[in-house]
């Protein structure tokens, strides 16, 4: 993905000269543009995003496990005071977080001053006492020369404390210091700040930055959307931005799709690694879920979205993204289509509230067995957004098999065929044959049981189950123009799929879909089928699959006649002659050992240098190379040790 950047004051300027002084298009390019837009606007709203992430129950309850641990310092304190008041939790002992608060923050420090005052506006009763040495400090850090991050912090203590503070001051501090950092997090710290100034003072200029911010939003698949910076960075942007725009009480310039792609991005993560992390998602859930503009609905089905004769009712739980139940709404259906027909059934009815649930009674229409796309709009407040849903609800029923019957076929016509009818779920009495003289035949009828009406499931086959080996042949049952299943056996034709293999066989009707409540496997009757002998296998093996496959006897390459001993140890006096050489030499010449020194390391390591030495003889002769390496590891670390001690002490001595 590529993403071009621009400055803030090239932004603005883009901006200013789209409003009203750029170049006029000609008038047929503006109607021209003004179709293509209204064609995008109408492509977009057939392919609307909805939710697919959000903070459910067991969400919530990660989230809130994180925030309830114990303090580590004020700053800890405010993510878990602050964050579960976004939830809309408490702290367990607000006096004890109270009493924390008071003996660990520093007077001396804008940044701990700032956490205390946001922390103690949650707890009841709970008062910092501030001395005039510390307001000034607050007032002081409020100036063009602090950072955004330090006027932020400043504003948001006096604020907290209840002190007077000069807001057209501090707004002019912050836009001189914001036209000098350009990064996201200093960018929404001005946002939050200015949450905290007057509204008398004009704020217009902070506004304009949450425009600026989603512009630098990157777009992931049409489904996400946050910052580079990550998620935390991204749910800090939502909780301020919507912070400040009830604030001015200005719409915030967020497309209600990007919200929902904002939304996406904030929730899909589950677990939290950090505090911040987990405070900054409780902070952006509270803004998505409580702000004069824009709430996200969340329409989820109770279980699988599917009814039946026995569950005739769809059960729908109407939530915002905490999973806070919205039952002040109206809930209707606009329409119900078949997927497989594209026929409307159903449109606009509307749900019954019922306890925590809207309710709809599907099976009134009796639809037929299959899916249904319902298009569902949720009313009942103008800050409704996500709030027109597409559900795929499955309608599920019973099979039925009615008139089964066994024939055998005699091939030349010349006697009748024998029919034996059974009923499900009873076996046949007695076996059928099928050979080189008369043919196996079966034919179905599948029915819904509820209605009556005949039933093409996607799955039907007939198999046959040899009892003596195991081998499974497995046929389709497909139907005529009449709906009724047939299936015939010729052995002269079917005996590459059974390998000629003769034996008495079980036959099984297999019926399987994924509307049918009751799927079937029914062992209908026995079969012997007999081939002709000069097709038969010399060897019948088993087709079953999950049995142990013969043993694989795998002759490896013999290897190569090795050289003769001599060879052998004329070689190896010829590699240790030079040793010999040494040996010999030293004792002509003689040996210079003046400055070994026998201290610890320096024995440490010739040995260690010796024990190395040895293992490659033990690894040659027993050890394989995973053994050595290990037993490696342990003595090269001892001696690398050993030897940069000896070294030490050598350039000390020099």
């Amino acid at each position: 993905m590529v993403r071009a950047w621009e400055g803030r004051g090239a932004r603005r300027k883009r901006r200013r000269g789209a409003g009203g002084g750029g170049i006029m298009a000609a008038p047929d390019s503006r109607l021209r543009l003004e179709a293509a837009l209204s064609f995008l606007l109408l492509l977009a709203s057939a392919q609307a995003l909805v939710p697919s992430h959000r903070l459910a129950a067991r969400d919530l309850a990660r989230l809130r496990a994180v925030l309830e641990r114990p303090f580590t310092d004020v700053r800890a304190a405010y993510y878990s005071v602050v964050g579960l008041s976004s939830l809309g939790v408490r702290v367990a002992d607000e006096k004890a977080a109270c009493k924390f608060i008071k003996s660990h923050v520093d007077s001396s420090s804008v940044e701990s001053l700032f956490y205390a005052a946001q922390s103690i506006q949650v707890l009841s009763g709970c008062e910092v006492t501030i001395s005039n040495e510390t307001r000034e400090l607050l007032l002081a850090a409020v100036s063009e020369d602090s950072s955004v991050t330090q006027i932020f912090h400043a504003v948001g203590a006096l604020s907290g404390f209840g002190l007077p503070l000069a807001s057209q001051e501090a707004l002019s501090a912050l836009t001189a210091r914001l036209s000098k950092e350009e990064s996201v997090l200093a960018t929404i710290q001005a946002l939050e700040t200015a949450s905290y100034l007057s509204q008398q003072a004009d704020l217009s200029s902070i506004v304009e930055e949450i425009e600026d911010l989603v512009a630098r939003l990157d777009d992931l698949g049409g489904v996400y959307l946050q910052f580079e910076e990550g998620i935390e960075t991204t749910a800090l942007f939502v909780a301020a931005a919507y912070k400040l725009s009830d604030h001015v009480g200005t719409e915030p310039a967020i497309k209600e799709d990007q919200v929902i792609q904002l939304m996406n991005a904030i929730f899909s993560k589950k677990n939290f690694e950090t505090l911040s992390e987990a405070f900054s998602v409780a902070r952006a859930a509270s803004s998505l879920s409580q702000n004069r503009f824009h709430l996200p609905v969340i329409v989820v089905p109770d279980g699988p979205a599917a009814v039946s004769h026995h569950q005739p009712v769809l059960k729908l739980q109407v939530t915002n993204v905490m999973s806070q139940l919205l039952t002040q709404v109206s809930v209707k259906l606009d329409q119900a289509k078949s997927v497989s027909s594209k026929a409307t059934v159903l449109q606009q009815l509307p749900f019954t509230l019922a306890g925590d649930f809207f309710e709809l009674n599907f099976m009134n229409v009796k639809p037929a067995s299959g899916y249904y796309d319902f298009s569902i709009s949720v009313d009942g407040d103008k800050r409704f957004i996500a709030n027109k849903v597409e559900l795929k609800v499955k309608v599920s029923t019973e099979v039925g098999i009615t008139n089964v019957d066994l024939s055998t076929v005699d091939k030349d016509q010349s006697i009748a065929p024998k029919t034996t009818r059974v009923a499900y779920p009873a076996k046949a009495k007695g076996s059928f044959t099928a050979d080189s003289h008369q043919n196996f035949a079966l034919s179905f009828q599948l029915i819904d049981v509820n209605s009556g009406a005949e039933l093409i499931p996607h799955q039907t086959f007939v198999r046959l189950h040899n009892q003596k080996t195991g081998q499974e042949v497995v046929f389709v049952a497909e139907p005529d123009s009449k709906n009724v299943y047939k299936f015939e056996l010729d052995t002269s034709e079917r005996k590459t799929e059974f390998d000629s293999a003769s034996g008495t066989y079980t036959l099984y009707l297999i019926i399987g879909d994924a509307t049918l409540e009751n799927p079937i496997l029914w062992n209908v009757a026995d079969v012997v089928i007999t081939f002709p002998e000069e097709d038969a296998p010399s060897t019948v093996q088993s087709k079953n699959l999950f049995v142990p496959k013969p043993e694989i006897q795998h002759l490896f390459r013999e290897p190569e006649k090795r050289p003769p001993t001599v060879v052998s140890n004329t070689f190896t006096a010829l590699v240790l002659s030079p040793l010999l050489l040494l040996l010999i030499l030293w004792i002509k010449i003689g040996a210079n050992i003046s400055n070994f020194s026998f201290s610890p390391s320096t024995i440490v390591f010739h040995m260690g240098h010796a024990a190395m030495l040895g293992l490659m003889y033990v690894y040659w002769t027993q050890l394989n190379m995973f053994q050595t390496l290990k037993y490696l590891a342990i003595l090269g670390g001892i001696t690398f040790l050993a030897g940069n001690r000896m070294l030490a002490q050598k350039a000390v001595k020099r």
